[in-house]
């Protein structure tokens, strides 16, 4: 297949319509407000649907409604905008309602900067909404892994019944990039997944218990809250074995730098011209956030490594409390950050492994 050049938000937004979104629902903000744009423009080619709505609050909820009635819906937006669509993703989850959503993240705390940041880590992965629910959330490291990662995102959000996040950042969805594209699902494919959600979508059958998730959000195929969430509990628990990881020159390394999305592809750089300087330095990259690849850690060999580097663009760190969990105190720890828009350098990472040997 051939390349196209293209900006990562609207990248992203091409994937989902070739994946079969046909509603989408957003709000303006930076920087991703060239998802929306491209959707008022691409919806109307496929006989779909967007709409601007008057919030953040009222996107997500529209895009609720949607997805009840089997339609592939998703929404994105940056940071605080995400906070306040928290209620609304909770809804989702608690109905088991199918949805994607973008994080294009920014600056924070608070309205924070409209610069790239790393910022909405526990936001992403600890506390997206009320309630205690989990995510699959996939943290793409370039243009061509967020269209792939948003493409498949509707299948599996389809397969679990639940909101699935893409986190992304500032510098992604900005960048332009050669990609390329999944194939366009044909109106039969997108019927045909419409009609297998026949027996839980709001499309008019009776009101049986076993129907209700789009009435009464919580209570699938149950009154009982409690057995509902301990349905949910065993879906995130599966999830366990779909962790990814990418492992680059780890067997012999003596530094392990660990990060994710833009992070992680400038640190990939750093270690190979550390490497030229003959500094045995390797990278694990978190692929998938959540669930987090805990067992990557396990692969490294702690006689050899005097040393872990966390990278992010979060002050405080947020990436560090997993990679934590997954050293088990068997090394050091140290961290390089940055944050209020500022991107890290790769003359920062290289630095610091520098220091870290030289001890």
């Amino acid at each position: 297949m051939s390349r196209v050049f293209m900006k990562g938000c609207e990248a992203i937004a091409e994937a989902a319509v070739r994946a079969g979104c046909r509603f989408f629902a957003g709000y303006p903000i930076t920087p991703q407000n060239e998802i929306p744009e491209y959707f008022a423009r691409r919806m109307p080619e496929v006989s779909g649907n967007f709409v601007q709505g008057e919030s953040e609050v009222a996107s997500v909820n529209m895009v609720y409604g949607a997805a009840s009635a089997g339609v592939r819906s998703m929404t994105s937006s940056s940071s605080p905008g995400i906070a306040l669509k928290s209620e609304g993703i909770s809804y989702c989850a608690s109905a088991r309602i199918p949805m994607v959503y973008v994080n294009v993240s920014r600056g924070g705390p608070g309205v924070g900067s409209i610069q790239p940041a790393q910022m909405d880590y526990f936001q992403a992965t600890k506390a997206s909404g009320n309630g205690g629910f989990q995510m699959l959330v996939f943290a793409p490291a370039s243009v061509q892994e967020a269209v792939d990662m948003t493409y498949q995102a509707f299948d599996y959000a389809d397969r679990d019944r639940n909101p699935v996040l893409i986190l992304a950042d500032g510098v992604i969805g900005t960048m332009m990039e050669p990609v390329v594209l999944p194939e366009m699902k044909t109106d039969e494919e997108i019927a045909s997944i419409k009609e297998s959600k026949k027996s839980w979508s709001c499309i008019g059958h009776s009101l049986d218990l076993a129907n209700r998730s789009w009435i009464q959000p919580g209570h699938w195929k149950t009154s009982d809250m409690q057995v509902a969430n301990e349905e949910a509990a065993a879906l995130y628990t599966s999830w366990e074995k779909e962790a990814q990881a990418e492992e680059y020159l780890i067997e012999d390394a003596e530094v392990v730098i660990t990060a994710y999305g833009i992070s992680a592809r400038i640190a990939k750089a750093a270690v190979d011209l550390l490497r030229k300087e003959g500094i045995k330095v390797g990278l694990i990259r978190a692929i998938t956030v959540q669930p987090f690849p805990y067992n990557a850690f396990d692969h490294i060999d702690y006689n050899k490594v005097k040393a872990i580097l966390d990278v992010e663009m979060s002050i405080p760190a947020q990436f560090v409390t997993d990679v934590e969990t997954g050293v088990k105190g068997r090394c050091p720890i140290e961290t390089c950050l940055c944050s209020g828009g500022n991107i890290i350098s790769r003359e920062a990472v290289m630095e610091a492994i520098r220091k870290m040997v030289s001890k």
